[in-house]
């Protein structure tokens, strides 16, 4: 059997190129991989995802529709010892997310806490809509 070897995040700059990769991908187990096992995610609509089942679970209904995401603009990193805020602003205006990322003993990056404010489907991925990131 073949393990799936996927990127990891040597920078935490890099954390948002994946996550969007991975949602475009539908790549559930990807984006979970993204997060260290106690993380949180804040949704939009006010769920609050904890720990690496809420995650996928929560990823996993986000992707069921294959919608199709764009990469926002992201500001620079604000680093504090093995720490790191990440932030963006989504494309047209949507929104913006801000993340708190951990370096990792082997020097890898997860995310501990992600807040993305915007809209998780403007319309059917069918009718070419983008859900920004």
């Amino acid at each position: 059997m073949t393990e799936n070897v996927r990127e990891r995040a040597q920078r935490p700059e890099d954390l948002s190129r994946l996550v969007v990769e991975r949602l475009n991908a539908g790549d559930v187990d990807g984006l979970v991989e993204l997060y260290e096992s106690d993380a949180v995610l804040a949704l939009p609509d006010g769920v609050v995802a904890t720990g690496i089942d809420e995650i996928r679970a929560a990823y996993a209904r986000l992707v069921a529709d294959r919608p199709l995401f764009q990469p926002g603009h992201q500001a620079p990193v604000l680093r504090a010892g093995d720490l790191a805020l990440t932030s963006s602003r989504l494309p047209g205006g949507t929104g913006a997310s801000v993340e708190v990322a951990r370096r990792q003993p082997d020097g890898t990056w997860r995310w501990i806490l992600d807040q993305p404010n915007a809209p998780w489907v403007v319309s059917e991925p069918a009718a070419g809509s983008t859900v920004p990131r």
